[in-house]
């Protein structure tokens, strides 16, 4: 089982999709806080990947630009800052200029999106 302490930086010389040290800093250490503000980013996260996949269908650019900006602060907010660099990537991409671009972006933003929500379910015990 792999330890998700907050005192670990890294899994596998890899970082961890979350900083929960810097979860940390906002809950206080409290693992119900944190386990309760990472099942609350785990079921927003997907909502809005549903909502890229939409704004990507319907070339709505402001919509992509919008749900990019929420994705990219939910995830600062949680330290999934991976996340968060890919989604503030993508919010420059636009779907009703280049459809081919952002789906590359919602492409990258779903693989990095799954990574955060392993690490979650591993977190919850789940």
């Amino acid at each position: 089982m792999l330890d998700l302490g907050v005192g670990a930086k890294q899994i596998m010389g890899m970082p961890r999709p979350v900083d929960l040290e810097h979860l940390s800093r906002y809950t206080g250490g409290d693992t119900r806080v944190n386990a309760e503000i990472l099942t609350l980013f785990a079921n927003q996260s997907t909502d809005l990947l549903h909502q890229l996949d939409t704004a990507l269908t319907q070339s709505d650019s402001k919509t992509w630009r919008d749900i990019n900006h929420s994705l990219k602060g939910g995830a600062r907010g949680i330290g999934a800052f991976q996340l968060a660099d890919t989604a503030a990537e993508a919010e420059g991409a636009d779907p009703a200029r280049d459809a081919a671009v952002a789906a590359r972006a919602l492409h990258d933003l779903k693989s990095r999106t799954l990574a955060v929500t392993l690490f979650i379910e591993a977190y919850l015990g789940k």
